[in-house]
Protein backbone atom coordinates (compact mmCIF):
# COMPACT_ATOMS: atom_id res chain seq x y z
CA UNK A 1 0.00 0.00 0.00
CA UNK A 2 1.50 3.50 -0.92
CA UNK A 3 1.20 6.42 1.41
CA UNK A 4 -1.22 8.06 -0.64
CA UNK A 5 -3.46 5.05 -0.34
CA UNK A 6 -2.81 5.01 2.82
CA UNK A 7 -4.14 8.82 3.21
CA UNK A 8 -6.64 7.94 1.16
CA UNK A 9 -8.22 5.48 3.69
CA UNK A 10 -7.34 8.47 6.25
CA UNK A 11 -9.70 10.95 3.89
CA UNK A 12 -12.58 8.22 4.46
CA UNK A 13 -12.22 9.94 8.25
CA UNK A 14 -13.19 13.10 7.60
CA UNK A 15 -10.41 14.75 10.01
CA UNK A 16 -11.97 13.10 13.17
CA UNK A 17 -11.31 8.92 14.40
CA UNK A 18 -15.03 8.70 15.46
CA UNK A 19 -16.02 5.71 16.86
CA UNK A 20 -18.61 5.27 13.91
CA UNK A 21 -15.79 6.32 11.67
CA UNK A 22 -13.09 4.20 12.28
CA UNK A 23 -15.74 1.07 12.35
CA UNK A 24 -16.49 2.23 9.13
CA UNK A 25 -12.76 2.32 7.86
CA UNK A 26 -11.86 -0.89 9.40
CA UNK A 27 -14.64 -2.11 7.65
CA UNK A 28 -13.62 -0.79 4.14
CA UNK A 29 -10.54 -2.11 4.64
CA UNK A 30 -11.66 -5.57 5.32
CA UNK A 31 -12.45 -5.90 1.96
CA UNK A 32 -9.02 -5.53 0.95
CA UNK A 33 -6.64 -8.27 0.95
CA UNK A 34 -4.57 -9.50 3.85
CA UNK A 35 -1.72 -7.75 2.57
CA UNK A 36 -3.46 -4.60 2.56
CA UNK A 37 -4.80 -5.07 5.78
CA UNK A 38 -0.85 -5.47 7.17
CA UNK A 39 0.67 -2.57 4.83
CA UNK A 40 -2.08 0.07 6.43
CA UNK A 41 -1.34 -1.21 9.84
CA UNK A 42 2.57 -0.53 9.16
CA UNK A 43 1.65 3.10 7.33
CA UNK A 44 -0.12 3.51 10.12
CA UNK A 45 2.68 2.35 12.76
CA UNK A 46 5.41 4.61 10.86
CA UNK A 47 3.20 7.70 10.86
CA UNK A 48 2.73 7.64 14.74
CA UNK A 49 5.97 6.59 14.94
CA UNK A 50 7.32 9.55 13.00
CA UNK A 51 5.34 11.78 15.51
CA UNK A 52 6.51 10.14 18.58
CA UNK A 53 9.21 13.51 19.11
CA UNK A 54 10.25 15.46 22.25
CA UNK A 55 8.84 18.85 20.60
CA UNK A 56 5.59 17.51 20.21
CA UNK A 57 5.41 15.10 23.67
CA UNK A 58 6.28 18.09 26.09
CA UNK A 59 3.50 20.20 24.90
CA UNK A 60 0.87 20.42 27.53
CA UNK A 61 -2.68 19.15 27.04
CA UNK A 62 -4.82 22.10 25.42
CA UNK A 63 -7.31 23.56 28.02
CA UNK A 64 -6.38 22.29 31.18
CA UNK A 65 -3.86 23.57 33.70
CA UNK A 66 -2.88 21.92 36.87
CA UNK A 67 -5.06 23.90 40.38
CA UNK A 68 -1.92 26.10 40.44
CA UNK A 69 -2.62 27.55 37.42
CA UNK A 70 0.29 25.11 35.18
CA UNK A 71 0.46 23.70 32.39
CA UNK A 72 -1.14 20.13 32.72
CA UNK A 73 1.66 17.65 30.57
CA UNK A 74 0.20 14.94 28.26
CA UNK A 75 0.14 11.13 29.93
CA UNK A 76 1.72 8.43 27.43
CA UNK A 77 -1.54 7.61 26.26
CA UNK A 78 -3.10 10.62 25.81
CA UNK A 79 0.41 11.40 23.72
CA UNK A 80 -0.47 8.81 21.27
CA UNK A 81 -4.25 9.53 21.30
CA UNK A 82 -3.13 12.55 20.34
CA UNK A 83 -0.39 11.30 17.47
CA UNK A 84 -3.61 9.66 16.47
CA UNK A 85 -5.90 12.39 16.06
CA UNK A 86 -2.96 14.24 14.04
CA UNK A 87 -3.08 11.47 11.73
CA UNK A 88 -6.48 11.15 11.04
CA UNK A 89 -6.81 14.69 10.51
CA UNK A 90 -5.24 13.78 7.23
CA UNK A 91 -2.32 14.44 5.43
CA UNK A 92 -1.83 17.86 4.96
CA UNK A 93 -2.23 18.24 9.02
CA UNK A 94 0.43 15.73 9.48
CA UNK A 95 2.78 16.95 7.07
CA UNK A 96 1.96 20.60 8.43
CA UNK A 97 2.84 19.53 12.05
CA UNK A 98 6.50 19.01 11.29
CA UNK A 99 7.08 22.52 10.41
CA UNK A 100 4.85 24.05 13.15
CA UNK A 101 5.11 22.52 16.20
CA UNK A 102 2.02 24.82 17.35
CA UNK A 103 -0.27 23.19 14.76
CA UNK A 104 0.05 20.00 17.14
CA UNK A 105 -0.75 21.94 20.09
CA UNK A 106 -4.96 21.40 19.39
CA UNK A 107 -5.05 17.76 19.24
CA UNK A 108 -3.37 17.35 22.53
CA UNK A 109 -6.99 18.30 23.40
CA UNK A 110 -9.36 15.67 24.67
CA UNK A 111 -11.94 17.30 21.90
CA UNK A 112 -9.38 15.57 19.91
CA UNK A 113 -8.87 11.80 20.96
CA UNK A 114 -7.80 9.97 18.28
CA UNK A 115 -7.76 6.59 20.67
CA UNK A 116 -10.11 4.38 18.04
CA UNK A 117 -7.97 4.65 15.17
CA UNK A 118 -5.22 2.32 17.09
CA UNK A 119 -7.99 -0.42 16.77
CA UNK A 120 -8.59 -0.24 13.03
CA UNK A 121 -5.85 -2.45 11.19
CA UNK A 122 -6.89 -5.22 13.91
CA UNK A 123 -10.48 -5.03 13.45
CA UNK A 124 -10.32 -5.09 9.79
CA UNK A 125 -7.80 -8.21 10.25
CA UNK A 126 -10.47 -10.03 12.49
CA UNK A 127 -13.56 -8.95 9.89
CA UNK A 128 -11.40 -10.44 6.83
CA UNK A 129 -10.17 -13.44 8.68
CA UNK A 130 -12.67 -14.83 11.80
CA UNK A 131 -9.27 -14.14 13.64
CA UNK A 132 -7.48 -12.55 16.14
CA UNK A 133 -4.75 -10.75 15.02
CA UNK A 134 -1.38 -10.80 17.16
CA UNK A 135 0.85 -8.00 15.16
CA UNK A 136 3.28 -6.24 15.42
CA UNK A 137 4.99 -3.74 13.09
CA UNK A 138 8.19 -2.56 11.92
CA UNK A 139 7.81 0.63 13.68
CA UNK A 140 6.95 0.57 17.68
CA UNK A 141 3.98 3.18 17.62
CA UNK A 142 3.80 3.45 21.82
CA UNK A 143 5.00 6.85 23.41
CA UNK A 144 8.71 7.58 23.55
CA UNK A 145 9.61 4.48 21.88
CA UNK A 146 11.25 6.39 19.02
CA UNK A 147 14.41 7.26 20.23
CA UNK A 148 15.68 9.48 17.49
CA UNK A 149 12.73 12.11 18.52
CA UNK A 150 13.67 12.57 22.36
CA UNK A 151 17.07 13.26 22.15
CA UNK A 152 16.86 14.11 26.13
CA UNK A 153 15.77 11.12 27.11
CA UNK A 154 17.50 9.26 29.81
CA UNK A 155 18.59 5.76 28.36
Amino acid sequence: MTWAAFWALIATLNGRATQMGCQRLAAELSRRSVPDIVCFAERHAEALYRLDQEKFGMLPVAGMTGRDGTPFPQSGDGFLYARCAVVAAGQAVWEGVFFDVDKFAPYTSTEFDGEWLLYVPDRAYELATGKEWDRSTRYCFESYSNRGGWPHQRS
